[in-house]
């Protein structure tokens, strides 16, 4: 990224597996390798070396039969550490394959090599791989299709074509220079130049129209969109100019269909939705913008585009038609209600009732004191942080995965609060500075095995109120509540979907608002938990669950492999 080095890359090569390989009725195994090199690539009238997954940005698509197995060879050949996470998929009592540098396993160094399992349960639908070592994920992503066993079908009308959207963002400097210079400042990284539609810009940005991402339609024809946000800090908002969606699933699960003109989309999270070629034969723009809460903290405010173009022979218009129901960047309830909308296909769902565990988790934005004899940049000249119920995050030198398995000691310690350390108006707009400071620490919450597990997560007003998309590594969970202020543990219970929530593995908690989730704890590991907003994982917005052993047969977590990637 930013740097030449004569095509020297993360290794991480792919294998197209043609639709003909999955035939058979038998679960199967699929070998890939996953070459990531750098190479120059041109954006917004500069250029500018990025790291790449086989040569491609963004990164090649892997397609998988449900309950499948992949074998990944991993090679790193760059001149940089990187670890790759399968985004969503729950490695069943495997998290030596899960990939968060320091939490799951050490970085793949440069030179080095690592294979992983990635073993498919009950997702289905669209997923992503990405890189989970410092910023690399920027340019180090792609998507996972999970299709339906062979013999089953989707549960909606078969489309003409699928077709992936990946939404991204895109600096002109060098991700890692954005990186460092934060780290170092102590205030917010610089905003990114650009979002991005399939790794364009679209042609609202200077020096980008001839690549513009061009999809071609037939009149009458429906195709469904397989939709991922990449971007590193922005949830995003997403519409097609005189169309409707049909959101058919969410985070590799079906969802009860329903139409929309525009979608709200959290980093990590993905949507797959119907799209129906049923307008004047012309062409379209499809488009996406931040939504942004708090119009105080910078933010990219700019629109990436693609189009939709019509087959036919007629004379279009003199430029594409833009979206009138794209919503403004800080519509809070236009974000909260579409996700408000999702639930899950089935009725009713196997949501855990009766609770074995409840948490209670702030989300914080943070100031530290600035170091001596250093200068900070951030407000009231001090450093910026992030926590949950307080505790910022601090990266070990050992993988916890590792330590836990050894028994190694001092690597981390067992006392994350199940609740803040202090009650206070969480989303009061005049809190006292006394409140700022947050502790540091590598804190992990242990889980019973098979336990039911309920979370309030609690956003604050605290330096800055601000929405957290957060996903939860081995575990799928259902979201079965949400709403703006401060949770009132006797009346919102009682407006709880248990019956058709939505099953999701990244869920965005609003600004100055409360989500619960519910999940069982039957995935035996270590799980990191995050903010899907990069700068926020970055000031410590994380946390690690370690779900205990069972006892019986297939309930206990696997031995490493024998190449793990040492520290």
């Amino acid at each position: 990224m930013g740097r030449k080095v004569n095509q020297k890359g993360i290794l991480l090569g792919f294998l197209v597996i043609s639709f003909a390989k999955f035939l058979s009725c038998e679960a199967k195994t699929h070998h890939y390798s996953f070459n990531i090199k750098e190479a120059p690539y041109t954006r917004l009238c500069s250029t500018k070396s990025i790291l790449t997954v086989n040569g491609q940005f963004p990164g090649p698509g892997l397609h998988i039969r449900q309950g499948d197995t992949a074998i990944i060879h991993i090679r790193n050949e760059a001149d940089e550490n990187i670890t790759i996470h399968w985004h969503g998929v729950k490695q069943p009592r495997n998290p030596w394959s899960d990939g968060p540098a320091y939490i799951t396993q050490c970085p793949i160094m440069p030179g080095k090599s690592f294979t992983q399992k990635i073993e498919l349960s009950d997702e289905i639908g669209t997923m992503w791989w990405h890189a989970h070592s410092d910023w690399s994920r920027a340019t180090v992503h792609g998507m996972i299709v999970i299709h339906p066993k062979s013999g089953d079908h989707y549960p909606f009308p078969r489309a003409h074509a699928e077709v992936p959207i990946l939404l991204g963002e895109w600096w002109k400097s060098d991700v890692d220079a954005v990186l460092k210079e934060f780290k170092i400042n102590g205030a917010p990284p610089n905003v990114s130049d650009a979002f991005l539609i399939n790794g364009q810009p679209g042609d609202l940005y200077p020096c980008s129209k001839s690549d513009t991402f061009k999809l071609v339609v037939e009149y009458g024809k429906t195709y469904l969109l397989r939709i991922l946000n990449t971007a590193m800090n922005n949830i995003l908002f997403f519409s097609i100019a005189n169309h409707q969606m049909t959101v058919v699933a969410s985070d590799g699960s079906y969802t009860k269909p329903f139409q929309t003109n525009y979608i709200s989309i959290s980093p990590g999270q993905t949507l797959d939705v119907l799209l129906e070629a049923n307008q004047t034969p012309n062409h379209y723009y499809m488009a996406a913008k931040a939504y942004h809460s708090n119009p105080i903290v910078e933010f990219d405010n700019s629109t990436t585009t693609g189009i939709i173009e019509y087959i036919g022979n007629y004379t279009p218009s003199s430029s594409p038609y833009f979206p009138e129901n794209l919503p403004i960047f800080n519509d809070t309830k236009a974000s909260t209600s579409f996700l408000a909308s999702l639930r899950s296909l089935s009725t009713p769902v196997d949501v855990p009732l009766e609770i074995d565990t409840k948490l209670f988790f702030t989300f914080s934005i943070n100031l530290q004191p600035c170091e001596k004899n250093h200068t900070c940049a951030g407000p009231l000249g001090e450093r910026l942080l992030a926590s949950i119920n307080n505790i910022s995050f601090l990266e070990p030198q050992i993988d916890i995965l590792q330590a836990y398995h050894s028994g190694l000691l001092g690597v981390y310690n067992d006392h994350f609060p199940d609740s803040p350390p202090l009650k206070f108006n969480f989303t009061s707009n005049n809190l006292p500075p006394s409140l700022f400071i947050p502790n540091r620490g590598t804190s992990v919450k242990v889980l019973e095995y098979n336990s039911n597990v309920e979370i309030v997560f609690q956003g604050t007003s605290v330096v800055a109120a601000l929405d957290h998309p957060i996903h939860l590594h081995g575990h799928s969970f259902y979201v079965i509540g949400s709403g703006i202020g401060n949770f009132n543990e006797k009346k919102d219970p009682l407006s709880y979907n248990l019956v058709d929530p939505p099953l999701m593995n990244t869920i965005a908690v609003p600004k100055d608002g409360w989500t619960t989730i519910r999940f069982k704890a039957k995935n035996p590991g270590v799980w990191l938990m995050h903010c899907h907003i990069e700068r926020h994982n970055t000031w410590g917005m994380q946390m690690v669950f370690i779900v205990k052993n069972g006892k019986g047969l297939g309930e206990q977590m696997l031995p490493p492999p024998p190449n793990m990637p040492p520290c």
